[in-house]
């Protein structure tokens, strides 16, 4: 019911948040039409949460956490919670649930009905279940009716809270629900939902964002991400319709017979299966004991899910004797930096046969708060293992926790929260320092965070290489090929073509991965052959682009190179720079099924770390470690040479804040389309590098919540004709942020001048993000 007070209130706020835009605006902080639209969006979103009776029953205390941030006029927070709706991205939403530290705290320890600021622009028990409402009416009302559905979660505040209440929401619009019973990996859903033939697959998680993120992240029947034709329907025909009163909850203790089923527990001491309907013989589980209360009475209805995703991933090994008999066995450290690997990756490393692995325990619990992390208002860092200040934050706790193993230990594998991502930190040899020195001072060490464009090159020789040694060939080498993003590493590329397979180059994200995979896998289906017709050749692309006058790029592809005119339809790789990694394998047997022979369709950090193990391993008994690898077998290959790439973020952590956010965003890109545009005629140099040619990318997929020709993938600053030199400058489509990608081939130098040759080429790759961030005012 409308109160005079709250009236009141309301007019106090338009007046508050009124004068707080208007100073923003005075101040060249918002400007434009993120001023109009805030103007018009933000007191009408308040008004209708505010003046919503129905919220008390959703979520008791919400509408008391407004009342009590209008009181104390913060009028910044409630503008930036209301003054637009969670952007919907390629794989769902992500936003933060509170602004800061104390908020999320208070989220932590009073729950998800907790009276803090909450709105359209927050994540939080709202939004989720409104978002919920809108994929489960999605699916009500597809041909065919999707009715299953598997739901997961990370160590993110609150989590499992979340979880229940998004899973109480599908039960009452009739689906059966599969829920994980505690803390999982983002990988366990997307292998889940194919396995269990569930329809809809939801993880609550952010990644790697710092802590006062969480998300809400959508896969499709066969684990990967909707495709863009069904995601926008399902977010502009459901989603963005859905009202409060389709907000329905079915409590899980009340949950219809047969309609709630667990997964994970512990294995079952009697071996016991399900021995009826579409999922006889599924492996049974006994329930976890710190987890009984969860089961609301359905201790009998739990799936060992878990056994199934690790046996699954060790069908992928090459070498599993040579691990289990190693005369030098692999000394490993492991980092899941709070987050969900921290039982999978250790006990699926203990059970292929690495006998020394020590967790650090130090990031080892189940923390949303990421406690080893700054929280420090503004200098929030993210647990993100591909960084290497989470490198440096692994290898303090480990060296204080085992006095004296460090000198054994070969390398220290990290996950993040959801155990997507895996990042790898191996030693420098004395005669490698000059080439690997600390990112922040620049000095010596004795360990790298390996990056993951190398250490992907390495899995990729690895793999082709077993196939030589044992078969004198890479069995179905016509039919095989990588893809991987377009600022991912060349050295992927010349590495497969040494071995005459195919690439495929993707925009950025596992999303069209998947989809620039499933593409080719559709090419072979449509023709009925192992591949195309005789004949048929596939569009040339180049940019992602079939003629050079084409404004808009292809959706997902970038280019291709040894596709045309062969029988490319097994995936041997999907590979990111940002640390994502898994097989897709061959065209699958229908459209519910993981390719045949492949792995999940999203990325598995667990699956990368098992491999990158086997590869170290590998290493090791033949006297070197990754890096001597990386020089002997890649990089001084004649026919692939040396590449070096850098990567940084702006900002380092998180987005630019706040509603002023947009406004810094679009005038970093407005210089950056300014240098684009120009180059030529101001003899652009970087790093004393004359810019010998340039490209822009747009696609058009986040026009819509940007802004006509946004470039969402990019722009392409080239240093040689050759295009192997180059910088790209990358906004995000759904968040503030940019991401500046270098890459810088260095020839074919002689090994004894490699290792200053790759010193050469890391120093320049700093300094061309250091001149353009000055030239386009990043990170200033």
């Amino acid at each position: 019911m409308i109160t005079t007070v709250d009236n009141e209130l309301i007019a106090q706020a338009e007046s508050g948040i009124q004068a707080f835009l208007d100073e923003q605006r005075d101040r060249g902080l918002i400007a434009g039409s993120y001023y109009d639209d805030a103007v018009a969006k933000t007191l009408p979103n308040l008004r209708k949460w505010l003046f919503a009776d129905e919220l008390d029953t959703i979520s008791p205390g919400l509408r008391d956490g407004l009342r009590e941030a209008i009181n104390k006029k913060q009028w910044e927070a409630l503008a930036n919670a209301y003054a637009r709706d969670v952007s919907f991205g390629t794989g769902g939403i992500r936003e933060k649930m509170g602004a800061t530290r104390d908020v999320v705290l208070r989220l932590k320890e009073e729950g998800i009905h907790a009276s803090i600021i909450k709105g359209p622009n927050t994540i939080n028990d709202v939004i989720y279940l409104l978002t919920a409402a809108g994929t489960a009416k999605f699916g009500i009302e597809r041909t065919p009716k999707l009715s299953k559905i598997v739901i997961g979660f990370d160590s993110r505040v609150r989590g499992a809270e979340f979880a229940r209440a998004i899973a109480s929401l599908f039960l009452a619009y009739g689906y059966t629900v599969y829920i994980f019973d505690e803390a999982c990996m983002y990988p366990s859903v997307t292998y889940a939902v194919p396995r269990l033939k569930a329809d809809i697959g939801v993880f609550i998680s952010a990644s790697h964002n710092d802590f006062r993120y969480n998300g809400y992240k959508l896969s499709c029947q066969n684990g990967s991400q909707f495709d863009p034709v069904e995601r926008d329907k399902l977010y502009h025909q459901y989603i963005t319709q859905v009202k409060f009163t389709d907000i329905k909850l079915t409590p899980l203790d009340q949950a219809p017979a047969g309609k709630l089923w667990f997964l994970g527990g512990q294995p079952s001491i009697d071996a016991r299966t399900i021995t009826d309907g579409a999922l006889a013989g599924l492996p049974l589980a006994d329930p976890l004991p710190e987890a009984k209360s969860a089961y609301v009475g359905c201790e009998d209805r739990i799936i060992d899910m878990h056994t199934l995703h690790y046996d699954h991933i060790k069908t992928f090994l090459l070498r599993g004797d040579m691990i289990k008999n190693a005369e030098k066995p692999l000394n490993i450290g492991f980092s899941a930096f709070n987050g969900s690997g921290r039982k999978a990756v250790p006990q699926l490393l203990g059970e292929v046969g690495f006998k020394d692995v020590t967790r650090i325990m130090a990031l080892d619990a189940l923390d949303g708060m990421f406690p080893a992390f700054c929280s420090d208002p503004g200098k929030e860092q993210q647990p993100d293992p591909g960084d290497w200040r989470a490198a440096d934050i692994a290898v303090a706790a480990f060296k204080e926790e085992n006095p004296g193993k460090w000198q054994d230990l070969d390398m220290i594998i990290g996950t993040d929260p959801d155990a997507d991502r895996c990042g790898v930190i191996v030693k420098v040899p004395d005669n490698q320092k000059a080439a690997y020195p600390h990112p922040g001072t620049g000095q010596p060490r004795d360990y790298t965070l390996i990056s993951a464009d190398d250490a992907w090159s390495l899995i990729l020789w690895y793999r082709f290489q077993f196939d030589i040694e044992k078969y004198g060939c890479v069995q179905d080498v016509e039919k095989k090929f990588i893809a991987l993003s377009h600022t991912t590493t060349d050295l992927l590329v010349c590495t497969a073509r040494k071995f005459g397979v195919g690439v495929l180059k993707t925009w950025v994200g596992f999303a069209q991965l998947a989809a620039g995979t499933r593409a080719i896998w559709d090419l072979h289906h449509d023709t009925g052959t192992p591949g195309l017709t005789e004949g048929t050749r596939l569009p040339v692309y180049d940019e992602g682009r079939t003629s050079p006058d084409q404004a808009v790029c292809n959706r997902s592809i970038h280019s291709w190179e040894g596709m045309d005119d062969h029988a490319r339809c097994i995936n041997v790789g999907a590979l990111e720079q940002s640390n994502g990694f898994s097989i897709l394998g061959a065209p699958p047997k229908d459209d519910r099924s993981l390719g045949e022979g492949g792995h999940v369709r999203d990325k598995d950090g667990t699956f990368a770390a098992v491999l990158v193990a086997e590869l170290a391993q590998y290493a090791k008994l033949a006297g070197k470690n990754l890096l001597d690898l990386l020089d002997e077998k890649i990089f001084l290959d004649p026919e692939i040479g040396l590449y070096v790439t850098h990567y940084e973020p702006d900002p380092i952590d998180g987005e630019y804040e706040g509603l002023s956010g947009y406004t810094k965003k679009r005038g970093i890109l407005d210089k950056a389309e300014d240098l684009f545009v120009n180059y030529a005629s101001r003899s652009l140099t970087l790093a004393d590098m004359k810019v010998m040619g340039a490209t822009s990318y747009r696609t058009g997929k986040y026009d819509a919540i940007n802004w006509p020709g946004f470039p969402d993938e990019g722009y392409r600053f080239y240093f040689d004709e050759q295009r192997r030199s180059h910088l790209t400058i990358r906004p995000s489509g759904t968040s503030n942020a940019l991401r500046f990608h270098v890459q810088l081939f260095g020839g074919h130098p002689t090994s004894d001048k490699l290792v200053s040759r790759k010193a050469e080429l890391r120093r320049a790759c700093v300094k061309v993000v250091e001149d353009v961030r000055a030239l386009i005012g990043a990170g200033v």
